[in-house]
């Protein structure tokens, strides 16, 4: 089955990002409790993580800073309202474990810790 959807960018996030990319990917899954040889990964990330930044290190990520580059931008407080991959990697240099949910939304989760980038999943 073919989904066809129309994206609409305003000029408003065109002038704040102006070289926002997108990727969009839709299909169909199951998903499920996250299984013990994924949370391996994550937890290995979150070590790297915890391992590479401090706490003040975790916003000068380049990914992070141009999010929240971006979010001043457009008016919203980084400090107030965290982009979700700085969240992420805030908690786990704090040693706060994050939390399991299910498959899906840990692996949007790692690709977020990973790459610096808040990933969404609808």
């Amino acid at each position: 089955m073919r989904i066809s959807m129309k994206i609409t960018i305003s000029s408003k996030i065109r002038e704040a990002a102006p070289n926002l990319q997108l990727a969009i990917i839709t299909c169909e899954v199951e998903n499920s409790p996250t299984n013990a040889e994924f949370w391996f990964e994550m937890e290995s990330e979150a070590n790297r993580i915890a391992n590479t930044f401090t706490i003040d290190e975790i916003n000068k990520r380049p990914e992070i800073a141009a999010t929240r580059q971006v979010y001043k931008k457009l008016g919203k407080k980084p400090n107030r309202y965290r982009p979700s991959a700085e969240a992420l990697c805030r908690r786990i240099v704090r040693q706060i474990p994050v939390y399991q949910v299910s498959t899906l939304v840990d692996i949007i989760n790692l690709v977020s810790i990973r790459s610096g980038y808040s990933i969404g999943g609808f």
